[in-house]
This record gives C-alpha cells, structure tokens and sequence, in this order.
C-alpha cells in the first residue's frame, strides 16, 4: 500500500514533539542579545504574569514583536506567544501571559516565519499545554487554523499525531473538527461511524491509516471497528512502524495484545 499521510498532505508522522524543536535565525524582530529581548523571554519563560504585564506596559509595541535569534536560515521569527508554547510548554502562568500579551495587542494567530507556519496554538496543542491552549482559543485564536507540521494542517493534528492526548480531547470539545484519523486516535466512535457510513465513504487507505490511528492512540473499539471495515493489518505507515509496532510504541499493551490475536505483525515481521 502507499504511504498515507496523516492530514492528506504529505507524509509526516507521529514523532516527538521535541524533534521539531528550532533554532532561529537573526534578521527578524528583536536580537536575541537586545537586552529587552532578553527580559521578556525571562519573564515569560520563569517570571509570573505580573512581571510580563510590567514590561508590556513599559514597552507599548513589544507584544506586537517578532524574536530572532541563532544561526538556522531556514528559522526566521518566532512571536513572543510563540515563546509562550513553546516546547515543552508550561511556563509559569501560561494562561494568564497568553492572556495578556493578547490584551496587549499580540496576534493570537500569528505564524512562526520559516520552515512551518504554525500559530502558537499549534505549539500550546504539541505540548499538551491545555492552560494556553485554553487562554489562546479564549482571545479568539482560530482553532482549526491550517499550517501544522503534520501535512499542513490543525493544531488537533498535532496533538493527535504527537500523542497529546489531553490537549486533542480539550480541542474537540471546545469545537475543533476531526478528520477520520483523528476520531480514530481519540475513539470517537459516532464521528468514525458517521464518517464511513456517509455519503461519501473514506478511501480503502484512509481506512488502513485510521486503523494505524486508532492503535497509535490505544482505542481498541477504534481499531475493531475499522479492521471489520476493511482496514489492512499490515501495513507499515508512519515511522516505518505497523499497527502492532505503534500500539506498542504508544504503551497500548492491551490493544497490542488484541492485534497479536488477529495476526498483527511487526515491521520487521512484514518485510
């Protein structure tokens, strides 16, 4: 079978999140030797929300700025809300800087400028950061906003890709909407359901991916479903892993356990 991508656009695959971790280039903003590039980054990275709101209040257009900084052409700006979520996220007060660097004028859908566009609620949903993510949907942010580094797509494909699990959940309740291997991931049996059933029922390889999903997010009911419907076992997708492999990878002892008894094999097994 080809390779599915995970948002239909290319082929990036679960990994983790620390992976994506960048080093950014001078040129943009504020340098990263600017003495105030240096304070706000301290305050938003260990300060509280007071410190933060004490510099925004000294220095009226610093929320609006972008940060450079390292020596990576490919990395060109990042936002000070980008330095909020960035990975690993959880900064002291997260909620309440992304709360006022808002306030302050910050654009809560602003794009890291450089090799991905994502917004810093793309950053918030890779870290499982559910007090920003939750403080940035709450000034508005676009939930769905596209530009993630999994196809292309939305922060829920970043969460769910890189196991974010509380974040991908806090998404789709706040309205975030699932494509076919997000429900997979996270078990939502009446969006899988409805999804195949439909007017225009998925693809024999979406299928297969959602298969592959289901068991990277540890859903057996998922997986039982999808395999009923057609999904192939075997196939070897994302990170060169199968659904045994992903499952297994993800601590889904369980699910591992039931793939075992319907024949699953390893990678390594299937070549």
């Amino acid at each position: 079978m080809a390779t599915i991508a995970l948002a239909g656009l290319d082929d990036q695959a679960p990994v983790a999140p620390s992976a994506r971790q960048a080093t950014y280039a001078v040129g943009v903003g504020l340098r990263p030797d600017d003495p105030l590039a240096q304070s706000v980054v301290q305050a938003i990275k260990h300060g509280s929300p007071e410190e933060l709101s004490a510099l925004l209040d000294a220095h009226p257009t610093l929320a609006a700025e972008q940060l450079a900084g390292g020596s990576n052409a490919a990395w060109n700006g990042r936002t000070l809300l980008h330095v909020v979520t960035d990975w690993p996220g959880h900064v002291p007060g997260a909620g309440a800087k992304v709360a006022a660097l808002a306030a302050a004028g910050a654009d809560v859908d602003a794009r890291f400028s450089g090799a991905h566009g994502e917004a810093p609620l793309h950053w918030a949903a890779s870290s499982d950061d559910v007090d920003a993510l939750d403080a940035l949907l709450d000034a508005g942010a676009d939930i769905d906003a596209p530009g993630a580094v999994i196809g292309g797509g939305t922060p829920l494909d970043d969460a769910v890709a890189f196991g974010q699990w509380t974040a991908a959940r806090r998404l789709v309740a706040r309205g975030a909407q699932p494509k076919l291997w997000n429900a997979a991931a996270l078990g939502l049996m009446d969006r899988l359901e409805a999804e195949l059933d439909g007017p225009t029922p998925p693809s024999a390889d979406d299928v297969t991916n959602a298969l592959w999903c289901a068991c990277h997010g540890g859903q057996r009911a998922a997986a039982e479903y999808l395999l009923a419907r057609g999904a192939d076992l075997h196939w070897v997708g994302h990170d060169g892993l199968t659904a045994l492999d992903a499952a297994r990878r993800s601590g889904a002892g369980a699910v591992a356990e039931w793939l075992v008894e319907q024949g699953a094999k390893t990678a390594a097994d299937v070549a």
